[in-house]
């Protein structure tokens, strides 16, 4: 049985709840709660809770460090589980995505996103990072405004849909065919 941490970005505090940027809370509290997680409790400068996933333990983080220190959360876990970068999944928001699509990739740049930067800054590049698109507003001075707004009415059934087939479907997560992963997501999504 392996351990995996798994975190989802995101700022603390409720008048960021809805905001696009903490779509990686959102993803990790989804799977928290379809997969029976424990409670919730305040470690490494976050929320953590403990789970299992198929024949996997999956600690889910939310760092509380607001975003452009989740690195340091992120770090601490690792080293107090004495887990390396290929035991971390990072969910996050990502611009260059279509709202609502869901793609996985393994390493890369941070494309000017504080958390992942963060992390790059602690840890290298070489994490798995579950891509949450949220779309971009299509000129980069509205991008802040855009990212830290909330999802509008309209937005929140296709975010649903689209948290409830990650969290569906994280058990090919875990098992690391990140492949399936994605094609599964869209097929739910489709539905």
């Amino acid at each position: 049985m392996a351990t995996q941490l798994w975190v989802g970005l995101g700022n603390p505090g409720p008048q960021y709840v809805f905001n696009r940027h903490n779509v990686g809370f959102m993803a990790v509290d989804a799977i928290a709660e379809v997969h029976g997680f424990g409670p919730v409790q305040k470690k490494f400068q976050g929320w953590m809770q403990e789970g299992r996933i198929g024949t996997d333990k999956i600690l889910l983080l939310k760092p509380a460090t607001f975003m452009n220190e989740s690195g340091r959360a992120v770090s601490e876990a690792l080293r107090f589980y004495k887990l390396d970068t290929a035991a971390l999944t990072v969910f996050h928001d990502e611009l260059d995505l279509l709202p609502f699509k869901v793609k996985v990739k393994q390493g890369g740049g941070h494309a000017g996103h504080n958390g992942l930067r963060s992390i790059d800054q602690h840890l290298g590049a070489e994490f798995r990072r579950v891509r949450l698109g949220i779309g971009h507003p299509g000129h980069k001075d509205r991008v802040t405004g855009y990212v830290l707004g909330n999802y509008a009415k309209a937005e929140l059934d296709p975010l649903a849909d689209m948290l409830g087939a990650v969290a569906a479907e994280a058990e090919r997560l875990a098992s690391g065919d990140d492949t399936r992963f994605m094609n599964d997501v869209a097929l739910r999504q489709q539905d």
